[in-house]
């Protein structure tokens, strides 16, 4: 789950994360009083999607006067942010956040997930901040320094000291710095945060340390123990068939492609959606159904990868273990079925009652294409969505 950057900075101050003064906004006039309230000579007008690189798309604009604001917020508010992480489609922009001013001398960078090799939280950390951050990290990946986070401990002063002084930042300013990363890194932990990263972390002229943008990322798994959390989700920002398919406990992701797909388990999916792309089709979504999908289950993943108008055909790779392959057949033949099936249907079956499987899709009376194996089910999948029979 995401949030948007005000809402990252509501929870950072909690751990005593130090951010500006700002306040979100959803229309033009809200804009206007948040800069007055804030007070000052200048403020941020800053576009709320869930997407980085909106400085860049015209979504992050500096506004001297409240009339400013006003022409700023006007113009952001309701346009369609194309950014490097949108697609070309681009994200509507439905709130705003107004922030005071900040007198920036250096963008830093710090961030926070999980290291699955170590099995530890880890602390990244660059001089290079800002919107290019991503070029560091392909370019000049010795710039980014790291810390592996000992959970009994926690992240430990002598380590905080240390990749805040890599990064430039002075020794009279080392207290803020510390209480910064520390502060994230107790946020990350306590909220179940798959990903925490402030860019930029700014150094003022002042000497001052602050986090001028958050974003965090939240493990779904564990949402049931941050109702506060849940509070923050904001559907407009979430695909429609991704919001409906989460309401049946299926794991889906729209793609770009027109090749749907069903599958049982995470990895088998990634591999079915490899093994598309391998033999020249393009998958139109990630669909994982998981271990024990019933006919209700079935029916509804196939009426949500129908409402993709781009989609040419669809593959369905089960492999039955927990999931017995007579299951998943009776369910795929009563689905196809109910929802009017009007595209080619590959399967591929293996496992548990896989003959009895086979045997259910074959005399269903539906045109289903079966596949022998995993590259031929592809094969005969690629084949259908580009009209070969």
């Amino acid at each position: 789950m995401k949030i948007h950057e005000y809402q990252a900075k509501e929870i950072l101050r909690k751990f005593g994360v130090a951010t500006p003064r700002g306040i979100a906004c959803f229309s033009v006039d809200e804009a206007v009083r948040a800069a007055e309230t804030l007070g000052g000579k200048v403020w941020v007008v800053k576009a709320q999607i869930h997407a980085g690189g909106r400085g860049k798309g015209g979504g992050v604009k500096l506004a001297k006067s409240r009339e400013e604001v006003r022409d700023w917020s006007g113009r952001i508010l309701g346009m369609q942010l194309v950014t490097h992480q949108t697609g070309p489609v681009g994200q509507k922009v439905r709130r705003l956040l107004i922030e005071e001013g900040a007198n920036i001398a250096k963008e830093l960078y710090v961030g926070m997930v999980v290291d699955r090799i170590t099995q530890r939280v880890c602390l990244m950390a660059s001089s290079e901040g800002g919107m290019d951050i991503e070029e560091v990290a392909a370019k000049t990946p010795e710039r980014i320094h790291k810390v592996f986070v000992d959970p009994a401990a926690g992240l430990k002063d002598a380590e905080a000291d240390e990749v805040a002084r890599r990064i430039g930042i002075p020794e009279g300013s080392l207290a803020q710095a510390r209480a910064i990363l520390q502060g994230l890194y107790r946020a990350f932990w306590e909220s179940d945060a798959s990903l925490a990263e402030i860019n930029p972390l700014i150094l003022t002229a002042e000497g001052r340390v602050l986090a001028l943008d958050a974003k965090m990322n939240f493990d779904d798994n564990a949402l049931f123990r941050h109702a506060d959390i849940v509070a923050m989700r904001d559907l407009d920002e979430e695909d429609p068939a991704e919001i409906e398919a989460s309401k049946f406990d299926l794991s889906y992701i729209q793609l770009d492609g027109d090749i749907g797909c069903l599958v049982n388990g995470a990895g088998l999916a990634m591999a079915t959606m490899d093994i598309i792309k391998l033999y020249g089709g393009n998958p139109a979504n990630f669909l994982d159904v998981g271990g024990g999908a019933s006919t209700e289950k079935v029916t509804e993943a196939f009426k949500i990868m129908l409402r993709n108008p781009d989609l040419k055909a669809i593959l369905i790779n089960i492999f039955g273990g927990i999931m017995k392959c007579d299951v998943i057949a009776s369910g795929v033949v009563a689905a196809a079925k109910v929802v009017g099936l009007k595209v080619p249907l590959v399967v591929r079956l293996e496992g548990t009652n896989v003959d009895l499987g086979k045997k259910i899709l074959a005399q269903s009376g539906l045109p289903i294409i079966s596949g022998s194996n995993m590259a031929d089910a592809a094969q005969r999948v690629v084949a259908a969505a580009k009209g070969v029979h």
